[in-house]
């Protein structure tokens, strides 16, 4: 079959993947009386990533997941945010810890991600969840846009095994996982 033929309906993925996940949600919270929660954690005002955290939110009130999200002035330091989250690891209600990137420059970025909790890292970019990943296991988190786009490709009825791909860019949050 030749791919580039093969149009692909994200929209309609999407928003089966939303069923399938407000259902889930359901299911955990009528089980154990607990709904998934997602904490948010941004740090300064970048538009892009205001927009990003909105949409996270607003996603999560659509599914019937708990989530929280943290706002932090730019000038917020190093130790003030590693507090933050040494809170939210913590918290029973919270599920997963997401931490918007970028974050400032005085910030350094594999600390903050070191501080997650690895069973809270919804990104996968703690060591741990690396390692685990790169050793094929799957059971935890999955970092979201790789998943996303095995995804449109599985629920697509295309396979990738034995097939040839490029994937350019060597970004945490898609080309290493890729």
């Amino acid at each position: 079959m030749d791919f580039s033929e093969k149009i692909i309906d994200g929209k309609a993925i999407a928003d089966q993947v939303n069923r399938e996940t407000a259902e889930e949600a359901a299911a955990l919270t009528r089980q154990f009386g607990v709904r998934p929660g997602l904490a948010v954690v941004l740090v300064g005002d970048n538009p892009a990533s205001k927009v990003y955290v909105a949409s996270k939110v607003k996603r999560c009130q659509e599914l019937g997941i708990y989530s929280e999200k943290i706002v932090l002035p730019t000038h917020t330091t190093q130790e003030e945010l590693l507090q933050v989250i040494a809170r939210l690891n913590e918290n029973p209600a919270i599920h997963g810890i997401l931490v918007q990137s970028p974050v400032p420059g005085h910030i350094n970025e594999q600390a903050v991600v070191d501080a997650i909790c690895p069973d809270k890292d919804v990104d996968c970019f703690h060591a741990r969840n690396v390692g685990r990943m790169l050793l094929g296991d799957f059971s935890g988190f999955l970092p979201c846009t790789p998943w996303g786009v095995m995804q449109l490709l599985e629920r697509s009825g295309i396979s990738p095994a034995g097939m040839h791909a490029v994937v350019l860019g060597r970004s945490n949050i898609v080309g290493k996982p890729m």
